[in-house]
């Protein structure tokens, strides 16, 4: 496979086969961005692909390649005139663009196309990234008959059985014993029992990393029941978990030297006669009482409980991914979430590093004067605003309200999902923010 651009369209032609090159310019092939033409040979198979790109100028998409696999006849490829620097990025867009999920589909639809590495590109740390993007991508598709709190818990235990990891579970009314009032109250409308899902990996005399992932395995609202069109994705409510297990797949594998713990807590926000009400004052984990504005804002109550936890042994960094608001979405759309740290360092290098690796975020702030719209007349705090704006902002200061200890900490509000195809994100669950927080990690630690 040749990258070609249109700088370079009339040397490229020039030094192929004559029968290739005729072809090439009857169609009339212009090198235009993410163009293809599979080129004969004069036995009339195949002897090259021609593909459009400019990989090096600032507008490009790294994953560029990553939309050839589903258009390309079977077969091995490798490709060729692609700068070193814009390597790693093209073989791993091209990987990702292999991903389907046709775990419910009689015909299997994954395209045969193999990539052979370009020099210089690490192929089990790409084999790694590849693996826990379609952990997290399976996960998230997964529909919620098939993935209920019970399920992420399954999928939870298999990475720590993968991985010698220790992992405990608190489960139902034993939530209630072992002060996680928020995660209780939001998850026992549900016919299968809430859960805290605790894993933790590594020595623990290294720095302690603590990942927090928002599992609402499915969202109906509760009593403020959704309408159906906000209903329809509600599977992919439990994208956090997903993204925080692909995450953890990815810093064990690479043995990273910290002490990592990950923290779910799994929850179906369903409908029933025990289902948590709008006005209800609920206890926390950190002492806090809230008083429910919402019921179909809950993940922001089984985070808070979760976070609370994880800061009480001060780690070095607590991280969470949760797919939280609508009102991120209206500000920066589905592919960039944004993310909130009093940390500015830390926010420099993840918006830097973003760019490096294509997951892209966008800092927004933890902005003091609007922590007012929190405010309960009978409860400490309400865990919504009393308005129409700053949503996304006002729920990462609920958040914050429960991290005191820890050294640094960031929240990603996430979308968790890729509405149309895009080169090597194919429609569907998306693990965002997982690789560039990985890239954060093996830059502060080593490894």
């Amino acid at each position: 496979m040749i990258i070609v651009s249109s700088d370079s369209l009339l040397e490229v032609l020039a030094a192929l086969p004559a029968a290739a090159r005729t072809f090439a310019i009857a169609q009339g092939f212009a090198a235009d961005n993410g163009s293809h033409l599979v080129l004969p040979d004069a036995e009339g198979g195949i002897t090259a692909v021609l593909f459009g790109w400019s990989p090096l100028r600032a507008d490009a998409d790294p994953f560029l390649p990553g939309k050839l696999p589903p258009l390309l006849p079977q077969g091995t490829y490798r490709l060729e005139r692609l700068p070193q620097e814009a390597a790693a990025n093209a073989a791993l867009g091209f990987l990702l663009g292999t991903y389907r999920f046709d775990r419910y589909r009689a015909k299997k639809t994954q395209p045969a196309v193999r990539l052979v590495l370009p020099a210089g590109v690490d192929g089990a740390e790409l084999s790694r990234l590849a693996e826990a993007v379609a952990l997290g991508r399976d996960l998230i598709n997964t529909p919620a008959n098939d993935l209920g709190p019970d399920g992420i818990e399954a999928a939870a235990r298999v990475v720590a059985e993968r991985h010698g990891a220790t992992i405990a579970v608190t489960v139902g009314d034993d939530l209630l014993a072992g002060n996680f009032p928020m995660i209780h109250a939001v998850g026992r409308a549900s016919a299968v029992a809430p859960r805290l899902i605790d894993l933790a990996w590594g020595d623990a005399d290294h720095p302690k990393v603590t990942l927090v992932g928002k599992g609402v395995a499915f969202d109906t609202g509760g009593l403020d029941i959704k309408p159906p069109a906000s209903m329809a994705l509600m599977k992919k409510d439990m994208g956090g978990a997903a993204a925080v297990l692909a995450l953890a797949e990815l810093v064990i594998g690479a043995k990273l030297p910290v002490r990592l713990r990950v923290l779910i807590p799994a929850v179906e926000n369903a409908i029933s006669g025990s289902a948590f009400r709008p006005g209800d004052i609920l206890p926390s984990r950190k002492g806090l009482t809230v008083e429910i504005g919402n019921t179909d804002a809950e993940g922001r109550l089984i985070l808070g409980d979760a976070l609370a936890l994880a800061d009480e042994e001060a780690p070095d960094l607590i991280v969470d991914y949760a797919t939280l608001t609508g009102a991120a979405r209206v500000a920066l759309g589905p592919d960039l979430p944004p993310f909130y740290t009093d940390d500015d360092e830390l926010a420099v290098r993840l918006a830097s590093l973003s760019r490096a690796v294509n997951d892209p975020v966008w800092r927004m702030p933890f902005w003091p004067p609007y922590d007012a719209m929190l405010t309960s007349k009978v409860a400490d705090v309400n865990h919504i605003s009393g308005g129409a704006f700053a949503g996304s902002v006002t729920a990462a200061l609920f958040l914050r309200r429960f991290v005191e200890k820890a050294g640094s900490y960031v929240h990603f509000d996430i979308f968790g999902w890729t509405p149309s195809a895009r080169p090597g994100r194919p429609e569907g669950g998306e693990v965002q923010a997982a690789r560039l927080v990985y890239a954060y990690l093996k830059e502060r630690y080593g490894g």
